[in-house]
């Protein structure tokens, strides 16, 4: 979904779908070379995840391995089948992958008796699988003002939230920006969500919170999530500016927005989305330390 480098969360699954995922070394094979840095538990008060599309020169299940062994409690955004793969790991998936496109959402009326269909399948077997969340998109807005815009997701959004609240799954929509990576998304600031959420007002429904996205929409990360947490029930990693490692190398101090965080007693998973330029499983390793408070 985000633009690093030429890649895309678009791009990274259509290219793993080719060629079902180039082989990167192992969490075995680490551990026999390097020992010291395997088993490292992700203690802390945040249930931190990964994303599979950021990973994909990993196989899922060499990417469930090494999850593991850093501590890590879930792998993000996965298709329902995907699910049943890291179950065997100990792993549960934090997020599934749900109806619509980024572009095709929930804020255009024709879509809305598709995007219904397609989540009153999905919704049971996702709560059968015993997972509790599933991501959503507003679509472009396409000259639509923004209260219309909120209207209509609310319109769409509520035909499936009673099914959503009654086998207890989290409908999330997330925060993206439209500066630099998806123009014309029409959920790209937090007020504009947060607006969304009153509208529709069940509890069932929260925003993902791409931390990466909002510093470049809008910036004012924590206190911006400390003034709107009882609406996010998500969160991404990222660094600014290109979506890589969450090291010094960027903007943002993610130690400290994990402090935040933590803080204000947020149950939720928070889902590593960065594209590691270095060695992929050192920079997630470094990335899950960070970000341990």
């Amino acid at each position: 979904m985000n633009q690093a480098g030429g890649i895309t969360r678009r791009t990274a699954l259509t290219s793993m779908a080719a060629s079902g995922g180039m082989m990167f070394m192992g969490s075995s094979k680490a551990q026999e070379e390097n020992p010291e840095v395997i088993n490292e538990v992700c203690s802390g008060r945040l249930k931190q995840s990964v994303c599979r599309w950021c990973f994909r020169g990993l196989t899922l299940e060499e990417l469930a391995e090494v999850a593991v062994d850093l501590g890590l409690v879930a792998i993000d955004l996965l298709n329902l089948e995907e699910a049943a793969v890291v179950k065997k790991y100990g792993l549960t998936c934090s997020m599934v992958n749900g109806p619509g496109t980024i572009e095709d959402g929930w804020n255009a009326p024709h879509n809305h008796d598709r995007l219904v269909a397609r989540s009153e399948e999905l919704l049971p077997k996702i709560a059968e699988a015993g997972l509790k969340n599933m991501i959503v998109f507003s679509g472009n807005r396409q000259g639509l003002p923004d209260d219309q815009g909120i209207l209509y997701c609310v319109r769409g959004l509520s035909r499936i939230m009673p099914m959503a609240e009654s086998l207890g799954i989290n409908v999330c929509m997330e925060l993206l920006n439209s500066k630099r990576n998806h123009p014309d998304y029409q959920c790209d600031y937090t007020l504009w969500g947060v607006e969304l959420a009153k509208s529709l007002g069940s509890k069932n429904f929260s925003l993902l919170y791409d931390i990466f996205h909002m510093q470049i929409m809008e910036g004012d990360i924590i206190d911006t999530i400390q003034e709107h947490i009882e609406y996010i029930g998500h969160f991404h990693t990222g660094g600014v500016p290109g979506r890589n490692e969450i090291d010094d190398s960027q903007e943002l101090n993610y130690r400290r927005i994990s402090q935040a965080i933590a803080d204000t007693g947020f149950e939720g998973y928070f889902a590593h989305e960065f594209v590691p330029t270095h060695e992929p499983i050192a920079s997630l390793r470094q990335a899950v330390k960070i970000c341990t408070v």
